[in-house]
């Protein structure tokens, strides 16, 4: 309980984000089933799934269940404030993982911070960092962007964007998108860059394929893909380039002469080469 200014008590309601299984029921913390036997709400992204989680970790639930998905996050929004204003305990829960990273939650968490109600976690299971950990790829900086778009143009758009990425890429993908993918990543980041599929992390069928983009392909289409997947793919790495000087100057002409300025031409030219802007800039100014 908190106190107002004149010192009375005032029920101060709290947001507890917590991860849950991936799959594996083991990962379950102490915390978790202590906050599912305690809460007096929890917003569900599936209540059936929680149903069973509740099941399988032998724990009955006398909260309030709400759904709360990617459909309905901003509508609960009010209904969500008031349970908080009244002092309740409100616990957010996904299917599998932590909330808010490529799930609902961020909406409910940036309500809860700007109307002044207490917001905590309960860290537990994610898929891209137990991704991350496995695939043996660098892991000292790396950029997750959830879902990859699912159209074919968007998606190669989407991989043309990263082609110069220094960092490990993580992304999630659908398995009937698979192959697609790879073939848009091949596009963009060539063949032979290094990658992981990460696919049923944790559970029964949990399987780890290696290789460059490639060998990965092949794989994707010698059989049905069945499951969640997640990519780790590795990061661009300048130093294995070979410039011609010759082509980035010729390449920034052919953008200017189109009519763009200097600045511009050296962002497309490097776009193109998938070599960085300051290279780009450096060798122009070593030219004149």
């Amino acid at each position: 309980m908190d106190k107002d200014t004149e010192g009375h008590n005032v029920a101060v309601g709290e947001l507890i984000l917590a991860g849950v299984p991936l799959g594996n029921i083991g990962d379950a913390s102490e915390r978790l089933k202590t906050a599912i036997s305690s809460a007096d709400v929890v917003l569900a992204e599936d209540s059936r799934r929680f149903a069973r989680l509740c099941k399988d970790l032998g724990i009955e639930c006398r909260a309030e269940v709400l759904s709360f998905f990617e459909g309905n996050e901003t509508s609960r929004l009010d209904e969500i404030a008031t349970h908080l204003a009244s002092g309740l305990q409100v616990l957010l829960v996904s299917d599998a993982g932590m909330p808010s990273v490529s799930d609902p939650g961020y909406r409910a968490v940036r309500m809860a911070i700007d109307k002044g109600f207490r917001v905590s976690v309960i860290p537990g299971p994610s898929a891209p960092l137990a991704a991350l950990a496995i695939s043996g790829l660098p892991s000292d900086s790396f950029a997750f962007d959830g879902f990859v778009p699912r159209g074919s143009g968007a998606r190669d758009q989407f991989f043309e964007d990263r082609a110069t990425e220094t960092r490990t890429l993580i992304v999630f993908e659908a398995p009937h998108r698979i192959s697609e993918s790879l073939e848009s990543m091949i596009k963009s980041f060539g063949e032979n860059r290094q990658a992981v599929i990460c696919r049923e992390l944790t559970k029964n069928y949990e399987e780890v394929v290696r290789g460059d983009l490639s060998e990965l392909l092949t794989w994707s289409e010698s059989k049905e893909m069945l499951g969640e997947f997640t990519i780790v793919i590795a990061p661009y790495d300048p130093s294995e380039q070979a410039i011609n000087y010759q082509d980035v100057v010729d390449a920034v002409s052919r953008y200017e002469s189109a009519g763009i300025t200097r600045k511009e031409a050296i962002a497309s030219a490097a776009k193109e080469l998938r070599i960085r802007k300051r290279k780009v800039f450096d060798i122009m100014v070593e030219q004149k």
